[in-house]
């Protein structure tokens, strides 16, 4: 493999692990930092004096900021080539961290701690933007569709280890060595990715123009099934990052589920520390069964019915027993969803738009992922658990309809070339 640029023909599987299996490293050591924030930030807000509502806006303006940088980076991707935008994305992640810890001692400048979190998430967004843009594109490029889903899940899979690997280890960190060395670590980490990425990453770009960034939407409107499958990611992050990380802690305090002295908090982050298992679990796994199909969204579509049922089996059965099973068929149905869609969207995308075309897949996800929150909280208290989790178990019924009827059709199987080969 030249080390400067990929072909984008069909390359051995060799090639796809050496490159493919970086980044899962990369990855999953940058996604420590971003999970690094959510135990300690919380905490530091009555320290240094910031208002709940600023620190929920810190927790949150790196999303906002993806939201709107995803398709831009998309494009640098298809006009640059991957290498060093990823490069960038990876070191401005190691970057953020360090300002938490300036952000620490703010107090003393003329901006305010506040201020400098804010901007330091924003970097963050950022470069996270370029990085999950960019291991979707690389991935494409490298590998075949008889071996894409393999390698997509792979990928996926660190990133959704990595930030629950964070949160564990910011939560530990903090307490034992102090806020100051919790950061540092994340920084350190992500920097880490950044070397790590210079070491290994070629610069792949397509052999085509891309097209201008003016024309992404006449590119989604030409094919139908693109916007089916961000409609898909849209959804299930709603229904996952969205509505369940915000409401496990009070649903587990309304309905009593308790395990030994655990408080609501703690019961809510063994869930959920479930579920996320259960969805990494089945990432790594189903990508690599999706190569084998004829249609990657054959693996999709009952994917989504588990996620239903999990939906429904939370409203239905709130004992600590029915939740366990509940979360962790949630958790199958997230794994299960996302790394054969996004192998089938690089399948179908044309050679020179892979990177906007990631972008736009991850927009529709930070979407739902920003909108849940806002939706959660004020409809359970309006209609109870009860019935917003059976709405949920619903939604996922309907977009799981919306794959057989827009995906499970004309889609070229897994096997074959790229629809612009």
């Amino acid at each position: 493999m030249d080390a400067e640029r990929t072909p984008l023909a069909d390359p051995p599987d060799r090639s796809a692990r050496s490159v493919a299996g970086s980044l899962v490293v990369g990855v999953f050591v940058g996604g420590i930092g971003g999970g690094v924030a959510f135990p300690t930030l919380p905490a530091l807000g009555p320290l240094l004096g910031i208002s709940p509502l600023v620190v929920g806006l810190i927790l949150s303006v790196n999303r906002f900021t993806r939201l709107v940088v995803n398709t831009p980076a998309g494009q640098v991707l298809d006009r640059v080539g991957t290498r060093r935008p990823m490069i960038l994305g990876f070191t401005l992640q190691g970057l953020a961290p360090f300002g938490y810890v300036l952000g620490l001692y703010a107090g003393t400048l003329p901006v305010g701690s506040a201020t400098v979190f804010i901007a330091a998430r924003c970097v963050w967004g950022v470069g996270s933007a370029f990085v999950v843009a960019g291991a979707f594109s690389t991935v494409t490029h490298v590998t075949a569709p008889a071996n894409r889903g393999r390698w997509v899940g792979y990928v996926r899979g660190g990133q959704s280890l990595g930030f629950p690997t964070g949160l564990v280890a910011g939560g530990l960190l903090a307490d034992t060595y102090g806020y100051d060395l919790a950061f540092a670590v994340a920084g350190a980490a992500g920097l880490l990715a950044a070397v790590l990425a210079a070491l290994v990453l070629p610069d792949v770009r397509p052999d085509v123009e891309a097209s201008a960034l003016r024309e992404l939407p006449d590119i989604v409107r030409a094919d139908t099934r693109i916007a089916a499958v961000g409609a898909v990611n849209l959804v299930v992050r709603f229904l996952f990052a969205g509505i369940l990380l915000s409401t496990a802690v009070l649903y587990a305090e309304a309905n009593g589920v308790a395990i030994g002295s655990l408080s609501a908090t703690g019961v809510s982050g063994v869930v959920m520390g479930v579920s996320v298992l259960a969805a990494s679990v089945t990432t790594a796994l189903v990508g690599r069964y999706s190569d084998g199909l004829d249609n990657r969204a054959l693996v999709a579509f009952p994917a989504l019915v588990v996620l239903a049922v999990g939906f429904a089996l939370l409203a239905l059965v709130p004992t600590l027993l029915g939740v366990g099973l509940a979360v962790a068929l949630i958790g199958v149905g997230v794994g299960g969803t996302t790394p054969p869609l996004m192998a089938y969207l690089g399948d179908i995308s044309p050679t020179g738009d892979v990177g906007k075309l990631g972008g736009v897949f991850n927009v529709f996800g930070d979407l739902g992922s920003t909108l849940g929150p806002l939706v959660a909280l004020p409809l359970v208290a309006r209609v109870g658990f009860r019935v917003e989790y059976l709405a949920c178990a619903a939604l996922a019924l309907g977009v799981g309809a919306l794959v057989a009827r827009t995906l499970l059709g004309d889609a070229p199987p897994s096997g074959a070339a790229p629809a612009d080969d």
